[in-house]
């Protein structure tokens, strides 16, 4: 279900917007514009809808527009141009009451430099947004606890911010937004000041939590790869206007252009490309019907040596090899049933392939992907080093 859309947004800051405008449409710099106009382009043109529960991405490096478009998206900071929904709702023409009961009941934001207040406690940190809505005290105290506890910090509660490490106090600002229960969490730059072992601790949390909560979570980071591990879409900003928005595989296997490609030199496809993405469509053989003479026939004509043993639903139920089928046609064998190996190890679609590495380099046979018990495909290692050697390859072809 759609929860948010913004439809030809653009926010030029300056006085000669509408010149700044037409300079953008010839395809002029940021420097170029401001050199001419003295605006400033923070966003143009931006198109994207964001779906109930997802975690959206918006990169980009610094003056990409990333966070300016984070800002319109609750009206900090109000479009030249273009309309913005969320739930069908037109908050581009909310009035101040409005757009104020809007923020405090369905939006909340987590800051980059955590935000927290140094003369309160923890507890009263998180208490905040409930305080400001009116929550009589009681409640909100039992609001702000159940988020600190979701947290691992509820042992905290009566400490100061300051005796707080950064990696806890960014998850109390996660917590004071979470305590005022917003169906849209906006987060920018959220965890960009942190350690990065505290920052990928974060990472984890905030993908347990959404688990928990699938909370629509719009995420701002100039980190490539902080944005493939969390979001299931991303949208990559250069000079205020959105290139390219697609999956982390989308974005991996057809970047959109070369400023796309540029970013992807230092990314670990490892860890973003699954077992579904690599897979090869396996060559079977039906233990119900196929005898060993029909086996190894089918070995001979694709010029393997390994076949897939699977049933009528096509379920996976383990190997063959050319000897096998070999022996089986020596004893005068019907089926191939009795000469299946089961020793071929098995991952899900999903398996990332970081995970796969380990286990294929370990084995004498390729790996099986099944899902639920079905056959899905097969991963050999030769498949799998050819798939990620292939990004630093289409890197140096563009250079």
């Amino acid at each position: 279900m759609e929860k948010l859309r913004v439809e030809h947004v653009t926010k030029v800051f300056g006085k000669q917007s509408a010149n700044a405008l037409k300079l953008v449409e010839q395809q002029k710099s940021k420097t170029e514009i401001l050199q001419k106009t003295g605006a400033t382009v923070g966003v143009y043109d931006a198109n994207f809808t964001v779906q109930e529960g997802e975690i959206f991405v918006i990169m980009g490096l610094s003056g990409s527009g990333k966070s300016t478009l984070i800002r319109l998206l609750n009206r900090l900071i109000d479009p030249t141009s273009g309309e913005i929904f969320i739930d069908g709702e037109k908050i581009t023409s909310l009035k101040k009451n409005q757009l104020q009961h809007m923020r405090r009941e369905k939006m909340s934001m987590v800051f980059q430099n955590f935000g927290l207040f140094p003369h309160r406690t923890i507890l009263e940190n998180t208490e905040y947004g409930l305080e400001i809505r009116g929550i009589a005290k009681e409640d909100r105290r039992l609001k702000a606890e159940k988020a600190l506890q979701n947290a691992g910090l509820l042992a905290y509660k009566d400490q100061y911010p300051h005796q707080l490490s950064g990696g806890m106090q960014q998850r109390v600002g996660l917590a004071r937004a979470l305590a005022n229960d917003p169906e849209i969490l906006l987060m920018d730059e959220a965890f960009s000041a942190l350690d990065p072992l505290i920052r990928k601790d974060m990472q984890d949390e905030l993908l347990e939590l959404q688990a928990n909560v699938q909370k629509t979570i719009i995420f701002i980071t100039h980190d490539l790869n902080e944005a493939l591990r969390i979001g299931d879409r991303i949208a990559i900003m250069k000079d205020g206007k959105i290139i390219q928005i697609g999956t982390g595989e989308e974005i991996l296997t057809n970047p959109a252009n070369g400023y796309v490609r540029s970013f992807l030199e230092d990314v670990d496809r490892s860890k973003v490309l699954t077992a579904e993405n690599v897979m090869v469509r396996p060559m079977t053989v039906n233990i119900e019907n196929d005898g060993p003479k029909v086996a190894l026939q089918r070995m001979r004509e694709e010029e393997i040596s390994v076949l897939i043993a699977v049933n009528k639903q096509r379920q996976f139920k383990g190997y063959i090899t050319a000897n096998d089928a070999l022996e089986a046609i020596r004893k005068g064998e019907k089926t191939v049933q009795s000469f299946i190996k089961t020793d071929m190890p098995t991952v899900v679609p999903t398996t990332l392939i970081q995970d796969v590495l380990p286990i294929i380099s370990d084995s004498p046979t390729p790996v099986a992907v099944v899902d639920e018990g079905k056959l899905r495909g097969i991963l050999i290692r030769g498949v799998i080093i050819e798939s990620l050697a292939s990004s630093t390859q289409e890197v140096a072809n563009h250079e």
